[in-house]
């Protein structure tokens, strides 16, 4: 079974940057997708970035151009770059990956982001 692990989380200011990292237990083949999702205060969980095959990458609008989703398959892991921080950033964030039609969660980063 695999398991994600999130990391990198913390408070930040508007402006400022954040890498989050999401390690795998087990191996996770380029093939399988693996997304960031996030979770603000009160709010739906919504869909941050994508990577498949190392390459395909996928943004949300609202991020688009700011953050960077990206995967080392030897390290098992999937990074989030976070650049030019808004408050409206601030949220739990969460790893997935789709590992033969079943979403495996990570257990979430906190981001703040302060003004």
């Amino acid at each position: 079974q695999v398991q994600l692990v999130e990391s990198g989380g913390g408070l930040v200011q508007v402006g400022g940057s954040l890498r989050l990292s999401c390690e795998a237990s087990g191996v996770i083949y380029s093939a399988h997708a693996m997304s960031w999702y996030r979770q603000a205060p009160g709010k739906e969980r919504e869909f941050v970035a994508g990577v498949i095959y190392g390459s395909n990458t996928k943004y949300a609008e609202s991020v688009q151009g700011r953050f960077t989703v990206s995967r080392d398959q030897l390290k098992n892991t999937m990074y989030l770059q976070m650049n030019s921080l808004k408050p409206e950033d601030t949220a739990v964030y969460y790893c997935k990956a789709r590992i033969r039609g079943v979403d495996v969660w990570g257990k979430g980063t906190l981001v703040t982001v302060s003004s």
